[in-house]
């Protein structure tokens, strides 16, 4: 059954090349832009999951970028029962010389050592530490300009994060005064023995204006990350449905230049279910082989997105085992239901009329 599929797809080349072409490029689709939302997600997650167990931001906020977090409130939080240690974060972002955008970190003096330096010194006062990202795109590699203010380039640091990577650090001092907040987090490591919980509650009455989560909770609750979610998925579907009305427009012009071998088919007793599998079973083959050229052009696309300078690091993804499965499913029912659509009609009719109409 599946050599006369074969023979039947060489017979027709031209719709089945279309088929293969809509079904890849529909593929491609979904795993760029799943991966690339998941990758967005991983490296923000990992960054923040790096640094503490309690996240506190500014109550009733929806972003990281405009929250406000009072630093003087770093003693109370150390000495409650089970915080072993507070450091602060400053997050936004700058134009650095022909740079656009790049992300700007302001880190208290006890996680900079979270930064592995490949060159130079932790910056002190109106100092900064540059990605390595960026250090190799940036014409001046002794000074940089952040909100018309010139700051020395104290070291190069390396990360595995592109959102780091491809950043700029300084004092949080110092990036206090660029975007005019004290902290826009901070982060509380505690004594795993203790109840997460419990220290998030004695941190909620310090502040009205504070709000303290789990990281896991924080993260998983984050609103950008649920937009990010929801696009991926309303896009995804959207390149499904457009290559399952490709497949299945295709498959009604073959189904259609085919009438004559469906009504011999019927005539000798081929059952309408026999004549539906081997069409699925023709355009799964070429779903099959789509999956195979989309999985591997899509890693090679990757792979050149996450070494582009032009990205600066900031975007990235990979296919993990879960997506490509899910992918290949999605690209098999894809390509199962457009191949239904149009046969179950042809294998429902007389065959006499099938024959009459295939040779009229």
């Amino acid at each position: 059954m599946i050599s006369n599929a074969i023979k039947a797809l060489k017979q027709s080349r031209l719709k089945t090349t279309l088929i293969y072409l809509s079904l890849t490029f529909s593929i491609i689709a979904i795993f760029l832009i799943t991966a690339i939302s998941n990758g967005i997600i991983s490296m923000y997650s990992t960054m923040l999951k790096s640094d503490g167990d309690i996240i506190v931001t500014q109550a009733k906020i929806s972003d990281t970028f405009f929250s406000n977090v009072d630093i003087n409130l770093i003693p109370s939080i150390e000495a409650i029962e089970g915080v072993t240690k507070v450091s602060a974060l400053t997050v936004g972002a700058s134009p650095v010389e022909k740079l656009p955008i790049v992300a700007i970190y302001g880190s208290s003096k006890n996680r900079l050592d979270n930064y592995k330096l490949i060159k130079g010194t932790y910056p002190k006062n109106d100092q900064v530490i540059v990605g390595k990202t960026i250090y190799e795109q940036l014409h001046d590699k002794q000074n940089v300009m952040i909100a018309n203010k010139m700051f020395n380039v104290s070291g190069v640091f390396e990360s595995d994060l592109g959102f780091e990577n491809g950043g700029v650090v300084m004092n949080i001092d110092n990036a206090g005064k660029i975007f005019n907040k004290s902290a826009s987090m901070l982060l509380v490591n505690i004594d795993l023995s203790k109840d997460i919980k419990y220290i998030s509650y004695k941190i909620n009455t310090l502040s009205k204006k504070i709000e303290a989560r789990s990281t896991e909770g924080f993260i998983d609750n984050y609103n950008q990350f649920k937009i990010l979610d929801n696009s991926s998925f309303v896009i995804s579907f959207i390149a499904f449905s457009m290559g399952l009305l490709s497949i299945a427009s295709i498959m009604s012009i073959t189904v259609n230049e085919r009438k004559d071998e469906f009504g011999i088919m019927k005539a000798l007793g081929i059952s309408s279910k026999r004549i539906i599998g081997s069409l699925m079973i023709e355009s799964t083959i070429v779903g099959f082989i789509s999956y195979l050229s989309a999985f591997f052009l899509s890693n090679l696309i990757l792979y050149f997105i996450k070494h582009s300078s032009s990205f600066q690091g900031y975007i990235n993804g990979e296919i993990s085992t879960t997506l490509a499965l899910g992918v290949f499913l999605a690209a098999i029912l894809m390509t199962a239901i457009g191949a239904i659509i149009p046969s179950y009609g042809a294998s429902k009719v007389d065959p006499i009329t099938l024959i009459q109409r295939g040779n009229s």
